[in-house]
């Protein structure tokens, strides 16, 4: 992928009890920590078993080249109060679907139910549909997942369906359920 010049420079955003920022090389190891988790192995793409190596090339290449290319922007989400690792939010462009972008999450175990991923969610949102000027948002997860799904409603994702055998997770391919969100469907 090559830089397009409309590509945004990496941004921090904030919500009242988060803050979200590009990955750091400081994050690696609560990174490294956190994808230890079964759940989070067994909901994402991320690699499993999940090493060190894993979580550098996270930060130093995916994270970093995302926001290059502008085409997959990664934010580390921290809590303003601690500044401990809360998670993760993607925005990832839709080829050949101009205006489009994916959403992506997760949640380190320690700090779910606590509403922290659906407040960085709302933002990202807000950010894409209005600053980024995205037509469109799409949450795409393995049927099942309940717990992304909640999010996903909560920040005002419609749900559209569940797309066959769709999406890929280690060499298998998975039912997926599929949301969209505009503009005009912002929650909160």
């Amino acid at each position: 992928m090559t830089e397009r010049p409309d590509t945004p420079a990496p941004v921090t955003l904030g919500t009242e009890r988060l803050i979200l920022r590009p990955p750091q090389q400081s994050d690696v190891d609560a990174i490294f920590e956190a994808c230890q988790d079964a759940e989070i192995q067994r909901w994402t793409v991320v690699p499993s078993p999940y090493r060190r190596e894993d979580a550098e090339y996270f930060v130093n290449d995916l994270a970093a080249n995302g926001w290059r290319t502008g085409d997959n922007l990664i934010w580390c989400v921290l809590e303003r109060e601690t500044g401990a690792l809360v998670g993760t939010q993607g925005l990832v462009s839709c080829p050949g679907r101009p205006g489009a972008a994916e959403v992506g999450w997760w949640a380190a175990k320690e700090f779910r139910g606590r509403g922290y991923t659906a407040e960085a969610a709302r933002g990202v949102a807000r950010y894409g549909l209005t600053e980024l000027g995205l037509r469109r948002l799409e949450w795409v997860a393995y049927v099942g997942n309940e717990g992304s799904r909640a999010i996903a409603e909560k920040v005002g994702f419609r749900f559209e369906g569940t797309l066959r055998s769709f999406a890929e997770q280690r060499g298998e391919f998975r039912d997926s359920w599929v949301a969209g969100l505009l503009a005009t469907d912002l929650a909160g």
